[in-house]
């Protein structure tokens, strides 16, 4: 593991989802974050989170993206996650029914638990009021205490 500077490795990955999703608006609200880990990694378990939510935005949605301390939030503004669904969307290969007639295999959200779990961290996702899904990836502070 190494200082990875979690604001900057968001930034990039917002980048390519806005290149994906031309017809979503990605806002963003990046705190300068340093944490220790393997920055491929976190761009990829970034990158699943911010596909997902591109994938599942309304044309001319927008997606908020949050780097603050430690953590990354992202939270979409398209149909939510079905209350029932909530204890698998991390499982390998599941899909949600709405899910199976969009492009797909079932392994981002997978990914993301996965690369979350090597570095010592949690994920989650809720149903917020007013609809959409918001992930939230916690990594812990970097080796000496702090989140810089």
């Amino acid at each position: 593991m190494e200082p990875v500077q979690l604001d900057g490795v968001v930034a990039d990955a917002v980048e390519q989802a806005s290149f994906h999703y031309p017809k979503v608006n990605f806002v963003t609200n990046l705190e300068p974050s340093t944490i220790d880990g393997v920055r491929d990694r976190i761009e990829r378990a970034v990158s699943n989170l911010l596909d997902n939510a591109g994938k599942w935005s309304p044309e001319g949605g927008e997606v908020d993206v949050v780097v603050r301390g430690a953590e990354v939030t992202v939270r979409d503004h398209g149909p939510g996650v079905d209350a029932a669904d909530i204890p698998y969307v991390f499982d390998r290969f599941w899909r949600s029914a709405a899910g199976r007639s969009l492009p797909g295999s079932g392994l981002g959200l997978a990914i993301v638990r996965q690369v979350v779990d090597a570095h010592g961290g949690s994920v989650e996702v809720d149903c917020p009021s007013g609809g959409g899904a918001c992930f939230r990836i916690r990594f812990p502070s970097s080796s000496n205490g702090a989140v810089t």
